[in-house]
């Protein structure tokens, strides 16, 4: 069903931390209706790691919204600004990234934004081809846009200064580029996380400077890691990566602390408004477990990006290696009291999975325990094994799951 202008605004408004300027975005909303022409909805992502976490994901799901509204998305992938790295939020100077490391990282980058995004709406762009293209002349016509005096308004570079930390002048170039991109790329709009606002505010006057009409931004929220602490970043280990395993995603969701429950709900999935409102009352007066509240949660991120048959077998590998003995609903799970691999492990405390699974009882040949690994079906404290050829080490009382029904437990005892 197509929403007109009124309709699109109050669905690109929710979820989001602040749209600069609400009145020029409705105008440009009409405008786009009474034309028929699409917004060009910018959003620029240096790859300065090889993978994307659903902290990533909260301002992408934002663009998607754009893009099922029938507008256009504009990728800006930041071949040469991630050489420099973005100061967002840094008390000290960012490592600079080598030309090859970014472009590494980027071999990954656009097919996992894909897992998100609708190819058919989006162009992709590398800022390479045209910032490596400015000339001297072009690239002092950039800087005098901006003045020193209002790059040190900057929360981040303000505090350096005040605290004697060196700020390059290559860094004060950071922003200054990230707005060109919005030139080159005629934006309409430019979406970020709230660590970006004073980024893409530069682009707004710099769009001026240049005699075109400022874009409008839209910032989100940015998600807490799985340290409920700092936002999600791969250089903290505090993340929850795109295309993580199921098992592991799972997993990583169920660590989270309590109080981030709501917030991922919100942030994190395509859950409604009125039902991510009634799981909020059931914690506040207690009617729901946060536990079981957080597997739901598990189930709809795992769901998201790797389907519903997925989250289910996420969630019963996850009952498996924390609750010993689980027995899924509606089947009927063996549980061997003991198996004893004691003989057949090497020195160092390792066994071929074939056999282990030999050892189970739960194959009666090497091939048929081959073709078990093949199938996905064997796990060793819910996680899966892939390689058929691989040597495991055990502990006792460990859990080796071969398909839903069998269900081992380890014995290192000597009978």
């Amino acid at each position: 069903m197509e929403h007109n202008p009124k309709e699109q605004l109050e669905i690109l408004s929710g979820g989001v931390e602040e749209i600069i300027p609400l009145d020029e975005l409705e105008s440009k909303l009409k405008r786009s209706k009474n034309e028929e022409k699409p917004l060009r909805v910018k959003l620029g992502l240096d790859p300065s790691a090889p993978d994307i976490h659903i902290g990533h994901a909260v301002v992408l799901r934002k663009l998607r919204q754009f893009q099922d509204l029938g507008h256009k998305a504009v990728l800006i992938v930041g071949d040469f600004t991630g050489t420099i790295g973005d100061p967002s939020g840094r008390t000290d100077k960012r490592k600079q990234l080598s030309e090859e490391e970014v472009r590494e990282n980027a071999k990954t980058y656009v097919d996992q934004l894909m897992m998100i995004l609708d190819r058919k709406r989006t162009e992709v762009v590398y800022n390479a081809d045209w910032l490596k293209k400015l000339s001297m002349a072009e690239t002092l016509q950039l800087t005098s846009t901006y003045t020193v005096a209002r790059m040190l308004e900057r929360d981040d570079f303000s505090l350096r200064y005040k605290d004697n930390k060196p700020i390059s002048i290559l860094e004060f170039m950071y922003p200054l580029l990230q707005g060109y991109d919005s030139v080159a790329v005629k934006a309409d709009v430019e979406l970020g996380g709230t660590d970006q606002k004073f980024n893409l505010l530069v682009g707004r006057e710099i769009q001026r400077s240049y005699g075109q009409e400022s874009q409008v931004i839209v910032t989100t929220p940015l998600l807490e890691g799985t340290d409920g602490v700092q936002k999600m970043s791969k250089s903290l280990g505090n993340y929850i990566g795109i295309t993580d395993p199921p098992e592991e995603m799972f997993g990583k969701v169920m660590s989270i602390v309590d109080d981030l429950i709501v917030r991922y709900f919100r942030l994190a999935t395509d859950m409604h408004i009125g039902e991510i409102e009634k799981i909020e009352k059931g914690l506040k007066d207690e009617s729901l477990h946060p536990g079981e509240t957080k597997r739901m949660l598990a189930r709809e991120i795992v769901k998201i990006y790797h389907g519903a048959t997925e989250a289910k077998e996420a969630e019963h590998a996850f009952n498996v290696k924390h609750k010993p003995g689980y027995a899924e609903p509606g089947l009927k799970t063996e549980v061997a009291d003991s198996i004893d691999v004691s003989d057949a492990m090497n020195a160092e405390s390792k066994i071929g999975i074939i056999d282990l699974i030999r050892a189970a009882g739960y194959a009666t040949s090497n091939s048929e325990a081959r073709r078990l690994v093949r199938q996905g079906a064997v796990r060793l404290n819910g996680n899966k094994i892939s390689d058929e050829d691989s040597k495991v080490p055990l502990k006792h009382n460990d859990l080796l799951e071969v398909g839903k029904r069998r269900l081992g437990k380890i014995s290192l005892r000597k009978s």
